[in-house]
């Protein structure tokens, strides 16, 4: 029988699902990365608005990933006690509950295919709202399975033989790197189905009649935190106790979550949480759900979103011709600021505007590149303050802001977000916010958690030209929108 590990040498696995890579981190006892490993996967676009994976790319890039950290450890793989996993929100999939083969494609959240059937269903969008804490939108699961069922004969067949299963991509990753195959759905990836009652914690009849589901296809309702199996990757085995969206898990980089913190992360998508410890009740234009669940304590949050944070910097590179945008970004953002604005609505608009389509403009004078690529930049400052003023009145007031993420390493955003709402903006020097918190929880949530890390921050300024240039795009978004 081989000796449990020390608890102050106890090692965790986190897996962290993304748009663009599948990561795996090795993290200590304090939180402090091990080992490491990556593989990038690839996102297709076969035509406008679609999105799309490949399910058995992805779980081999997870394996890879695995193996590669693992193999980082060496003799110390035997210190490994707990794993922990995180992906992609609203992304789905279905697959053959039989066999653990993918019978679509993992529709990616970006992946707006239904927008138009989904505004057939607005007249219940308030309803939708109050049950399941979302706006309704094509970015979530519930139009994507719908759209499977009436377009993919296998996934069709299945049903009709009971072999179907569908729902959350964090559930079929479960399923198939899981010894026990287990068919469960964590509280906030099953909620991005927009199926899930917030407030029953479980599927809903009435939003499967609504977007023409049938029942006895989805995971079973979960805890955020428990035993979902043990996880086989890599050449090791261990019990996999946490399982949880990426950007809910993002919140936990820090530790146990503060309510008087706007928890910023901002990568491919920017996503502003404020977290509670009650149910926050209805809030109008914003997202509401439930981060952890553990049977024994529930933490709620309020949250924003921006579709077009990295994906329309990597946009406007691709407009532009100009790879090394990202490069020179940083400097442009040093420089005195035009006076163009950009209104984004890169991927669609989400929070507090909430328009699946919306075309993108510059305004104002100004054309060249460094020009646009700083209005760019400042319109993600924009849409997260829109959000972040938007909740204000349903929330504690507003203390600091937290960031991660990878774009957050422009210091120039993080200025202008700090003067914009007048309180300091922390950025730790880790962008790996979703491993770091999906860590923490499988981990069972230690008192020491990062305590070393390094921490920029950035007092707010006096600005009045920053705050007029938000004046008037806030203006335009309004005209535009009506919100």
């Amino acid at each position: 029988m081989t000796a449990r590990p020390r608890a102050a040498d106890a090692l965790v696995l986190a897996i962290d699902q993304g748009t663009h890579a599948s990561r795996a981190r090795v993290l200590d006892a304090r939180g402090g990365i091990v080992t490491h490993g990556e593989r990038e996967i690839a996102l297709a676009r076969p035509q406008p608005d679609w999105a799309e994976h490949d399910g058995e790319e992805i779980v081999a890039s997870v394996q890879a990933a695995v193996a590669q950290a693992v193999a980082g450890l060496g003799p110390r793989k035997g210190d490994l006690v707990a794993a922990g996993l995180s992906s992609q929100r609203a992304s789905c999939v279905c697959w053959d509950r039989a066999s653990g083969a993918p019978l679509s494609p993992v529709f990616s959240w970006q992946d707006r295919r239904m927008h138009a059937w989904i505004d057939s269903l607005a007249a219940h969008g308030e309803a939708v709202h109050r049950k399941t804490g979302l706006f309704l939108s094509p970015h979530y699961g519930a139009s994507k399975l719908r759209w499977a069922l009436d377009h993919l004969p296998r996934v069709a067949q299945a049903r009709a033989e009971g072999r179907l299963a569908w729902g959350p991509m964090v559930s079929f990753l479960a399923f198939r790197l899981l010894k026990e195959r287990p068919l469960l759905a964590d509280p906030q990836c099953a909620a991005r189905t927009q199926l899930w009652n917030l407030h029953a914690r479980d599927w809903d009849p009435e939003l499967l009649r609504l977007f023409g589901l049938p029942s006895g296809s989805l995971p079973a309702s979960a805890l955020t935190c428990q035993h979902w199996g043990t996880l086989s990757a890599g050449g090791i085995e261990a019990p996999l106790t946490a399982v949880n969206g990426d950007q809910s898990a993002a919140v936990f980089a820090f530790g146990w979550p503060e309510d008087d913190s706007a928890y910023v992360n901002i990568g491919t998508s920017a996503f502003v949480q404020r977290a509670l410890m009650r149910a926050p009740g209805h809030v109008p234009r914003q997202l509401t759900g439930i981060i952890l669940a553990d049977g024994s304590e529930t933490v709620y949050m309020v949250e924003g979103n921006v579709n077009g944070a990295g994906a329309g910097l990597e946009w406007l590179a691709q407009h532009l011709g100009r790879d090394d945008l990202l490069e020179h970004l940083p400097q442009w953002l040093e420089w005195p600021p035009p006076s163009l604005l950009f209104l984004n609505g890169v991927a669609g608009l989400g929070g507090p505007f909430w328009r699946a389509r919306f075309d993108s403009g510059f305004v104002g004078d100004g054309g060249a590149p460094w020009e646009k690529a700083v209005a760019l930049a400042e319109s993600i400052v924009f849409l997260l303050q829109a959000n972040i003023a938007h909740m204000a009145p349903y929330v504690p007031k507003l203390a600091r802001i937290r960031a991660s993420g990878g774009v957050s390493r422009l210091d120039g955003l993080c200025r202008r977000l700090a003067s914009l709402n007048g309180v300091p903006v922390h950025r730790r020097d880790d962008p790996e916010a979703s491993a770091r918190g999906i860590a923490y929880l499988a981990a069972g949530r230690p008192a020491q958690w990062n305590a070393a890390a390094q921490e920029d921050v950035f007092a707010p300024q006096d600005d009045p030209g920053l705050r007029e240039r938000y004046r008037r795009w806030r203006a335009l978004m309004a005209e535009a929108t009506g919100v």
